[in-house]
């Protein structure tokens, strides 16, 4: 047979592959020969196969007079679309043509169409990929050309198919016939962290519900079973040998992905907890015990107050870790919405729903750790279900029968008194029994003033940074209001208060009493009243040193090694140098006598 009609011979592998890669790219596919006859195509292109297209295409007509790839990122209005019939109507968004190449010459074209603006997205989104994939589509069917025998057209077939869905990203399983795998790629494996051979056995189900466009699917390999989220597709040709494709991505990868749009974990070093009072050190002692335990853990405090930060500090100094934080204001959030957002909801669950579903917070924290902020502003018919997914470890989405299991720690906390609430029946005894396992209570700031200066040191420098400004001190006046000011919206209210300030900040770097919101500024502190004394000018009080001044910083910033020396040495001064001096040393700088041994001998 001639060389022109090469491509037309062998045009059941044209379509067959060029029909598989469609629907591993999701992207249109049509294959002509060098005298621009349709050898293959799908989508817009399948009722139009053994069509000449001489009279239209023109891009392919350039294509394969020079054998270089074209790509037409504006179908119609490009200077190869201007004789084209149908340049005033064409439904083509992008094109991609890559010559197919025989023996030096150009023998046919393979284009990459997108007919929509999410295709073209696609495309444009990982162009190196669509080209390298059209690049090996063309060296396969120049190949199958050189070939003699159906025994070698079939075997080149699998091996250039294992090549491009190895660059796949999602997983991807062809069976054979009598449940048997064909072949998986690389990323199949990675998706079920198992190696799976070609012939072994295996089994897809699907479990009834769709999320987030993709149906989800039990894929029983051997003995394991495993959750993936994708599609499976019949193969129509050739079915003594391939039966169906599978493309997919394992449940916990598609978690991973919405977890990491949805995620409200606090910012990095927000999981220590800034403090030295006794309360505080009390708090992060209590928090250092409970964190390795799997119970639940209720966390109380006046609004403001930290509640997520020391949730989060659990969940950090925990088993759990490297696994998901999820958190949820069950106040925030409307209830008729609330359940939804808890339990998630498969694809037509209710009206108004996104059509595609959505995963749950309680799935997407599956291993890890779920903190419900606001917990006694739960309604009681949710208090219902979540007492009985405490019970049992197990949920259910909306509008499904799937029963999940999942392993999550619960951490919930409230600025309510939710046993007055029990009382007035608006929470359920039961459920508070449940989540009261561990109870951690945090103090208002009013009552560990001693946290005040190391909150306004730490925000101050957090927001100079934000801000692109130079902090260099806070004046002993200006610390001296902040910390006799009640702070009734405890630590974010402070929190807001200097970053009001070090918005107010000249370039000097100061933070003083100039600064300072008007309501701190001109509060009761400062008038004289029987046996007080003024501060003067300068900011220097009379009287007795305040607490704080030592944390005032200065314009150097010091090595910490010379902080804690001198830190050691300001101790015992105070304290003596003798034994006894050293007992008190050691518990005023909150280690062991012989922890300040070892670092007095270094």
């Amino acid at each position: 047979m001639a060389a022109s009609s090469i491509l037309l011979e062998i045009q059941d592998t044209v379509e067959a592959y060029a029909r598989i890669m469609s629907r591993v790219a999701q992207i249109e596919v049509e294959v002509v020969d060098e005298n621009l006859f349709r050898i293959a195509g799908t989508g817009i292109f399948a009722d139009h196969v053994n069509e000449d297209m001489s009279g239209e295409g023109y891009v392919y007509q350039h294509v394969l007079r020079t054998g270089n790839m074209e790509i037409i990122y504006a179908p119609g209005k490009e200077e190869f679309c201007k004789r084209c019939p149908k340049q005033n109507s064409c439904r083509e968004e992008i094109e991609i043509s890559m010559p197919i190449r025989l023996g030096g010459r150009s023998i046919g074209v393979i284009g990459l169409i997108g007919s929509s603006r999410e295709q073209k997205e696609r495309i444009l989104g990982d162009e190196a990929m669509y080209l390298e994939l059209l690049s090996q589509i063309a060296d396969f069917i120049s190949a199958k050309a050189a070939e003699a025998t159906e025994l070698r057209r079939r075997k080149a077939l699998l091996e250039t198919l294992d090549q491009v869905i190895s660059h796949v990203e999602k997983g991807i399983v062809v069976f054979g016939k009598n449940g048997s795998i064909a072949t998986a790629n690389r990323a199949a494996e990675e998706q079920l962290s198992a190696r799976i051979p070609e012939g072994t056995k295996a089994q897809v189900t699907l479990t009834g519900d769709s999320l987030n466009h993709q149906n989800e699917y039990r894929l029983k390999i051997g003995r394991k079973e495993y959750l993936i989220m994708g599609h499976l597709y019949d193969l129509d040709r050739d079915r003594e040998r391939y039966t169906q494709v599978l493309i997919f991505e394992s449940t916990r990868a598609v978690q991973e992905r919405y977890y990491e749009i949805t995620n409200t974990v606090p910012p990095e070093g927000a999981f220590h907890m800034i403090g030295s009072s006794a309360r505080t050190r009390n708090l992060q002692e209590e928090i250092r015990k409970v964190a390795k335990s799997t119970s639940t853990v209720l966390i109380t405090g006046e609004s403001g107050t930290g509640k997520e930060i020391v949730a989060s500090a659990i969940w950090k100094a925990s088993d759990r870790k490297h696994n998901r934080f999820v958190a949820i204001n069950c106040g925030a959030i409307p209830e008729p919405l609330l359940e939804s957002e808890l339990f998630g909801y498969v694809k037509g669950a209710f009206t108004g729903a996104d059509p595609n579903g959505r995963m749950g917070k309680f799935e997407l924290a599956n291993k890890g750790v779920i903190f419900l902020d606001e917990i006694g502003d739960m309604p009681l018919y949710l208090q219902v279900k979540l007492l009985r997914v405490l019970q049992e470890r197990k949920i259910i989405r909306i509008g499904s029968n799937q029963v999940i299991p999942i392993d999550v720690r619960i951490l919930a906390a409230t600025n309510k008194n939710l046993r007055e609430m029990i009382e007035k029946k608006q929470f359920r005894e039961d459920l508070y029994y449940r989540l009261n396992v561990i109870p951690l209570q945090i103090s208002p700031l009013r009552e560990r003033k001693e946290d005040i200066p190391e909150l306004v040191l730490h925000f101050a420098g957090r927001y100079a940074g934000l801000f692109g400004k130079r902090l260099t001190s806070v004046t002993e006046d200006a610390m001296e209001h902040l910390c006799t000011y009640p702070w009734y919206g405890n630590v974010r209210e402070l929190e807001n208060s200097v970053e009001f300030m070090v918005n107010m900040m000249e370039e000097d770097g100061v933070l003083d009493c100039r600064t300072l919101p008007d309501h701190i500024r001109d509060g009761s502190l400062g008038q004289e009243s029987s046996g007080e004394k003024k501060s003067s000018g300068n900011g220097e009080l009379y009287g007795e040193e305040p607490y704080w001044k030592e944390k005032v910083p200065v314009e150097e910033i010091r090595p910490l090694r010379e902080l804690e020396n001198l830190e050691i040495e300001k101790a015992l001064r105070l304290f003596g140098d003798h034994t006894e001096g050293k007992k008190q040393a050691a518990r005023a700088l909150g280690i062991s006598l012989a922890t300040l041994y070892r670092k007095l001998g270094g």
